[in-house]
């Protein structure tokens, strides 16, 4: 069985997934981490380098590779199910999770991560809530096709165990 965890930037995808994976003995793959390992190159600088379009048609590729894995907690990108048919092709070959986090969270998380990401730098407080909102607003409709919807301000694990044992 495979376990896709998606959700916007900060919602908790790698910290529930590795949980996730523990609790289930299952292995943990992050797919940016796994698009850094092939390419050899961070995600940001590879969209300076080629740009988006380039990035999303690797990151499918990169999604469909995780069809060979058995028993394994995904976390996808915060865009991977936004484009192409990734969504749909995500509903067919796993279980899939949204982490829904709100955008107070979100900028609290960001604030405190360690790892800052470019497209939030250099934005007021006003100008990145506006971003994270406006880009929710987009997305929402794809994380929304999940299977499983998981509040994730405060993620219950035992709460979602028992949501995919139910479906197992």
């Amino acid at each position: 069985m495979k376990i896709y965890l998606l959700g916007y930037m900060y919602s908790g995808k790698t910290t529930v997934g590795c949980s996730l994976a523990q609790q289930l003995d299952y292995r943990f793959a992050d797919l940016d981490q796994l698009f850094e390992e092939r390419y050899h190159t961070s995600i940001p600088l590879f969209f300076i380098r080629y740009g988006e379009e380039a990035f999303r048609k690797l990151e499918q590729l990169m999604l469909h590779s995780t069809e060979t894995m058995d028993n394994a907690v995904i976390s996808t990108g915060g865009g991977t199910p936004c484009y192409f048919n990734n969504m749909e092709w995500i509903n067919a070959h796993g279980t899939s999770v949204f982490l829904d986090v709100s955008v107070d969270k979100i900028i609290q998380r960001a604030r405190a991560s360690k790892k800052q990401r470019p497209v939030l730098a250099n934005k007021s407080p006003e100008e990145l809530h506006t971003f994270i909102q406006n880009q929710l607003v987009q997305r929402l409709p794809f994380y929304r096709q999940a299977q499983i919807h998981l509040p994730a301000d405060q993620p219950d694990l035992n709460a979602l165990l028992q949501q995919l044992h139910q479906g197992l």
